[in-house]
């Protein structure tokens, strides 16, 4: 099923265009009031700049002292019931904000404005959290690049109704106080459609001191060195583009010559690719958690945020240009590709980061991790704000500040990868086996989505524990000759997944009683574990009998055993080549159309070799 069918159904649609119009009244609101104080007020330069830099400090102050709060609110009672109580205090937050518009009282607008900080902290960590209750497992990655892709369209359709209803003559904060009630009550009207999302942890012992709970919600995001991490990197993430969307203005005016719809356009520009990258995800993951992707995003934000400092480092030769003429001005074709590339690279790196938080920390806790991942997000994006500040005090243009961002993503990206190689990892293998071959899967839904499960499969070739790794929705420990588990090349990516190197009896039988041992630990811990029972790869194309292992295994673990084959792999790359027979060398058929299909899963005490075997020859077909 397609992400965009996930519109249809009610488990993901009421929540959806609920959290798109919360994003789209908080964008609108702001703009308006900017707009508001700059342009209709008769206000000093001096005190329109007081304002508006005042407004983000009061927006974000909520994130630090109530998102431990919320988070244990999340995770203690019924989600959509929070969600409602939410929509209700918007409404009466935008009841105030039009009394402001159409007063003038801009005092009470700021007010406002702290009360909508409230808003999205405490609507925060129920908008990530809710959607691993909502979701099937091979949804999570669409659901969330939805989420983002809806986001990013309702700040930007936002930003622009504000701007431009505040701007109207003589009835502008009329229009903009009945954008913004109207919004508010149909999100209401449509939280009421959320289906219930019961509390994760009822008993959870309610602590209303919100610094002690800040340090224990920083404490159990932690937990978890991988989770930490990904939270680190969404919080990067909004220090980049937090950097980027400062200095947008500036750049648009000295280094573009542009106007106020040039400014909007470059806005429009990174907001479009990030959706679009955030909705590519799902087909690029194959539905799955693919974290793989996160590198591709970092070397994407460097390498065009690089590009877009040598498109135009400089200041514009034309001022004044407007988005039509400054399109048709020399060279501003590769901006415009720069600023789309950045936007959907930044899809590719934070989509997957969201989802792998919720499909690894516990549920019982994912609302407190995510409220914790908000605080160092309010705090990435404080220091985004004073890194650019600095920057402008040391006189380095916006073009040269995109520069310096850019190389820093090279080294945060470094540290987190260094930190938790599965990053690199699950990067390196998504890259080798969508690049080698083309894959189509077949059966996934048999897969348990959550115990221990031995998985068994014939084996083809070198490549096949990385093409089963790039295609089951939960990690795996695979089981692998040794000899193979050390080449040099894969070492590291074997050894980051966890594999389990064997040897035959005659061997090294230390090796072998270990890789039993691991392989029953394993499993009792939970754990997804892949057999190849041949015991070596084919030499001819036909499957091998399947060894009496599998028997050894379930004797001590009595688990569900899925069984899958492989089509399609025989003569492709890495697979062997048929020269024992005396016959000319099999081709190495690159770009190899492969086939993995998943049966049912059978009970231990029927899943003897022999039927194995079989089952899985019936799989494969006459393919090999």
């Amino acid at each position: 099923m397609s992400q965009f069918a996930l519109l249809g159904s009610r488990r993901f649609a009421p929540f959806f265009w609920t959290q798109a119009l919360a994003a789209f009244n908080d964008s609108a609101f702001r703009n308006a009031m900017v707009m508001l104080a700059a342009f209709q007020m008769g206000l000093s330069d001096h005190d329109v700049g007081l304002y508006t830099n005042l407004a983000p400090a009061l927006f974000i102050l909520p994130f630090f002292l109530f998102s431990a709060t919320a988070g244990q609110l999340a995770e203690k009672f019924e989600k959509t019931r929070i969600i409602r109580y939410v929509k209700l205090f918007e409404i009466a937050a935008m009841v105030l904000a039009a009394y402001g518009f159409l007063g003038h009282h801009l005092a009470l607008l700021l007010v406002v404005l702290f009360m909508m900080g409230v808003h999205s902290t405490v609507f925060g960590p129920i908008k990530y959290a809710i959607l691993p209750q909502a979701l099937k497992p091979s949804e999570l990655v669409g659901g969330n690049g939805m989420v983002e892709m809806g986001t990013q369209m309702a700040i930007l359709i936002g930003m622009t109704a504000g701007n431009v209803l505040m701007l109207i003559a003589g009835v502008g904060p009329h229009l903009s106080a009945a954008l913004t009630i109207g919004v508010a009550v149909i999100g209401y009207f449509a939280s009421r459609f959320i289906p219930p999302a019961p509390a994760s942890a009822p008993n959870l012992v309610f602590n209303w001191n919100p610094a002690s709970e800040t340090v224990r919600v920083l404490r159990i995001a932690r937990e978890d060195r991988a989770v930490f991490n990904a939270v680190l990197g969404i919080s990067w993430f909004w220090f980049f583009g937090t950097v980027l969307v400062a200095q947008l203005p500036l750049y648009t005016r000295i280094n573009l010559g542009g106007d106020g719809t040039v400014n909007t356009l470059v806005l429009t520009l990174f907001s479009i690719g990030t959706g679009v990258g955030s909705l590519m995800c799902e087909k690029m993951s194959g539905k799955r958690v693919e974290i793989g992707l996160v590198p591709l995003g970092a070397f994407g934000l460097t390498a065009f945020g690089v590009d877009l400092f040598f498109a135009r480092s400089g200041a514009a030769a034309e001022r004044g240009l407007n988005w039509l003429a400054f399109l048709h001005a020399p060279g501003s074709w590769r901006i415009v590709l720069d600023l789309t590339l950045i936007g959907m690279f930044a899809g590719f790196y934070v989509v997957p980061l969201f989802a792998f938080v919720q499909s690894r920390a516990p549920k019982e806790k994912l609302s407190r991790v995510i409220a914790g991942n908000n605080i160092l997000n309010a705090l990435f994006i404080v220091v985004a704000s004073c890194f650019g500040l600095a920057m402008e005090r040391l006189n380095f243009n916006a073009a040269q500040i995109f520069l310096i961002a850019a190389l820093l993503n090279v080294v945060v990206a470094a540290y987190i990868f260094t930190l938790v190689p599965e990053f690199l990892m699950r990067f390196i293998t998504w890259i080798l086996v969508n690049t080698l071959y083309r894959i189509r899967v077949d059966g996934m839904k048999h897969l348990p989505e959550e115990g221990p499960a031995l998985l068994v499969c014939n084996h083809v070739s070198f490549m096949d524990p990385l093409i089963l790794m790039a295609n089951l929705r939960r990690p795996a420990r695979f089981v692998m000759y040794y000899k193979i588990f050390q080449f040099p090349i894969l070492h590291f990516v074997f050894k980051t997944a966890k594999a389990i190197p064997i040897a035959g009896q005659k061997e090294d039988p230390a090796v072998l009683q270990k890789a039993f041992d691991d392989v029953d630990a394993a499993l009792a811990d939970g754990e997804v574990v892949c057999i190849f029972p041949e015991g070596g790869l084919t030499k001819d194309g036909d499957m091998g009998p399947f060894r009496p292992g599998v028997e050894k295994i379930l004797s001590r673990r009595p688990v569900p055993v899925v069984p899958m084959a492989l089509r399609g792999l025989w003569g492709s790359v890495w697979s062997r080549r048929d020269s024992m027979l005396g016959r000319a060398r099999l081709p190495r058929r690159f770009r190899a159309r492969v086939e993995l299909v998943v049966d049912a899963p059978k009970p231990a005490e029927e899943a003897s070799a022999a039927v194995l075997e079989a089952r899985v020859r019936a799989l494969r077909g006459d393919m090999a």
